[in-house]
């Protein structure tokens, strides 16, 4: 609004209401935008509230997928580093050479007891008294 049409409305306003009513009108109308200023104030603040919550969750999910993935990738390498733990321990009690190479014809790869001197055959004399008992 202009400052002319303000005027307008001002004269108007005075040869409708008369100047005794005029003050009073004045009042009303000026609580009335009040009202309505707050009114907008209070849905324009929530609004902004709303926003922000959304942005919030929306950062908390975030953070919370990647703690989540995080924590499975932590679940993975500790799983990983426990059998690698678990794989070392138990080739260090064997101590067994794997290795099946036919060209070598060794009594150390041979794992079945065949073709192995008195000496090297395991001890069975103890565990074939246990089974007559």
């Amino acid at each position: 609004m202009s400052f002319g049409e303000i005027i307008i409305i001002l004269i108007v306003a005075i040869l409708v209401l008369g100047p005794d009513k005029l003050p009073e009108a004045i009042m009303q109308i000026a609580k009335i935008l009040k009202a309505l200023k707050k009114n907008i104030d209070d849905a324009k603040s929530s609004i902004e509230k709303e926003i922000r919550i959304n942005e919030l969750k929306e950062e908390a999910k975030k953070y919370k997928d990647e703690f989540s993935s995080s924590n499975e990738n932590i679940r993975k390498k500790l799983s990983f580093e426990e059998f690698d733990d678990l794989k070392k321990d138990i080739l260090e009690k064997t101590k067994v050479d794997l290795t099946f190479d036919s060209r070598e014809n060794s009594s150390s790869n041979n794992l079945s007891g065949q073709n192995l001197t008195p000496n090297e055959k395991p001890n069975l004399t103890s565990l074939e008294e246990k089974t007559e008992k």
